[in-house]
């Protein structure tokens, strides 16, 4: 019987479609190609690129100069409004036996440096006019709060780190040299809200700035070492205001330093990798950490690249671009159950360690000692607090140390109330204030890095920046503390040192725990039933 062609192709299909080669034996398989390592920030600098090396060292002392710049720019008002010492210009005319030149006879009296010692001789902020010395400090940590929002929003957003602290070092020079053109008390008190308002953001970006390079067992220490400069800029203007009397003159000098920064530092800082992670930049994070892994003398093969603790999110290899960036804002922490207790836990304990830290600090103009040495052993104080909490940190955790510390400065606010202000009551007042100072400094350095490690990279600034904002109106009711003078402030800084404590006993340990960087990778970690209480 006759074929067709069709039929006849399709009877040898099965010979045509046959494998030229024979089949595979039993049990063979194909090894599959391997795949790119994909390693989180920490897992990276961990294993290939070094956790503090001299690329870290250098970025962080760089970068932690800025803090002395927001010393030069918030402890001026020590100093600038002062009320300075005056004199009668008629001996015996019995005006020097008033405690105060309130009662005193107009024109039978005078500043001893002159109307351009400081504002309250410029402008008579004395007497019933009083009030507005602590109004103007209440208005630089007002902008302060306002500031250290904006510029902790912005640095996670579009700004990044570098980018933010560049801007607010631009606007601290500028506003700090008009401030010394003010031609009267408004204009004064304007330019030193809006000098708080950039100053506000400087210790925030430069601390996130300086840390997240950082590994993560070194973070602690280098995250608590941040605040060495900020003591060294304290000390550091209690010589420049020695050296510029005039209140002019000292807020030109405080505010050069600003200028030489963006000059000369600036540009040797890199932005964070971890920002350009979370902002979908992989070719110039992972250009970063090669830069950091061949400073630091290490090796990152090119199969190794970056993903976050997401894996849902994971980035996208070299060839691929994530158009979508991540990032979050302060109402995705307070939606988060695990995040909004921890935030509401951190405002208060930021709110009344401020208090008493900066009330202590101003509270040396009531004291009745040299001011120019006062504040320099104030911030002589500070340092050892520092080296003290560092060296137990990763020994005892964050919330042994948060909590004994802030019991600590109230032991000493409290004996500090009990003493008189004549004699030798005077200076055992001014060492109670001191020992204060130690122990709300430790608070005040630890409260950083806790805050930090509490949240995940993609809110970490902007819920710094919420406690950072809480710390600010801690600074702004501090003044108005200040201006009752007496044994009254250093009962209210105890009761605050106190109230932060059993705050402190309600927040997790974060000792030893992963630096998360998305608000699932902390979910996914933090599945402790009792995790609030920890």
């Amino acid at each position: 019987m006759a074929t067709s062609p069709g039929s006849d192709l399709s009877s040898h299909g099965s010979s045509l479609e046959s494998p030229l080669l024979p089949s595979k034996e039993p049990g063979w398989e194909t090894i599959p190609e391997p795949g790119p390592e994909k390693l989180g920030i920490d897992d990276m600098l961990q294993k290939y690129c070094g956790e503090f090396g001299s690329w870290q060292l250098r970025h962080f002392v760089l970068t932690s100069l800025a803090w002395a710049l927001e010393a030069f720019h918030t402890m001026v008002m020590i100093f600038a409004d002062q009320e300075p010492a005056w004199r009668c210009l008629t001996p015996g005319s019995g005006c020097d036996e008033k405690g105060s030149v309130c009662g005193v006879e107009p024109g039978s009296w005078e500043w001893e440096g002159g109307p351009g010692s400081s504002t309250v001789a410029q402008w008579g902020l004395v007497c019933g006019d009083k009030y507005k010395v602590g109004l103007v400090q209440a208005l630089f940590f007002g902008g302060c709060m306002i500031g250290a929002g904006v510029f902790g929003h912005l640095s996670d957003s579009k700004l990044g780190r570098k980018g933010s602290l560049t801007a607010v070092c631009i606007l601290n020079a500028i506003f700090g040299c008009l401030t010394a053109l003010s031609p009267n008390y408004f204009i004064y008190l304007l330019l030193r809200f809006l000098t708080g308002f950039s100053t506000g953001g400087v210790g925030l970006c430069a601390f996130v700035l300086a840390t997240e390079p950082v590994g993560p067992s070194k973070r602690g220490a280098a995250g608590m070492s941040t605040f060495y400069f900020f003591s060294i800029g304290i000390a550091l203007l209690s010589g420049i205001a020695y050296v510029f009397p005039s209140w002019r003159a000292l807020y030109i000098a405080s505010s050069i330093p600003s200028i030489l920064f963006l000059l000369l530092v600036i540009p040797f800082i890199s932005e964070s990798p971890r920002w350009y992670l979370v902002r979908g930049k992989m070719n110039e994070a992972m250009k970063l950490m090669r830069d950091i892994a061949k400073c630091n003398g290490r090796y990152l093969p090119d199969e190794v690249i970056l993903a976050l603790d997401d894996d849902n999110q994971s980035c996208k290899e070299a060839n691929e671009v994530d158009k979508e960036a991540i990032s979050g804002s302060i109402v995705d922490v307070i939606r988060s159950p695990i995040t909004r207790i921890r935030l509401f836990l951190a405002v208060g304990i930021n709110f009344t360690c401020s208090v008493v830290y900066y009330g202590l600090s101003l509270n040396v103009v009531n004291l009745d000692t040299n001011l120019y040495l006062n504040v320099l052993l104030n911030a002589v104080a500070e340092m050892p607090a520092f080296t003290i909490t560092a060296l137990l940190l990763d020994k005892f955790g964050r919330k042994p140390l948060a909590i004994g510390t802030q019991w600590f400065s109230a032991i000493f606010c409290f004996a500090g109330c009990l003493m008189g202000n004549v004699g030798i009551w005077k200076v055992i007042r001014m060492f109670c204030g001191i020992l204060g100072i130690f122990g709300m400094a430790g608070t005040y350095n630890l409260l950083f890095i806790y805050t930090a490690e509490l949240f995940p990279t993609v809110v970490r600034n902007a819920a710094l920046g919420c406690a950072t904002q809480a710390a600010q109106m801690g600074a702004i009711l501090a003044p108005f503390v200040v201006v009752w003078g007496g044994g009254l402030p250093f009962a209210v800084f105890a009761i605050c040192g106190l109230i932060g404590g059993f705050l402190a006993y309600y927040l997790p340990e974060t000792l030893n725990k992963p630096l998360y960087d998305t608000m699932t990778g902390m979910a996914e970690g933090e599945s402790a039933p009792n995790w609030a209480l920890a």
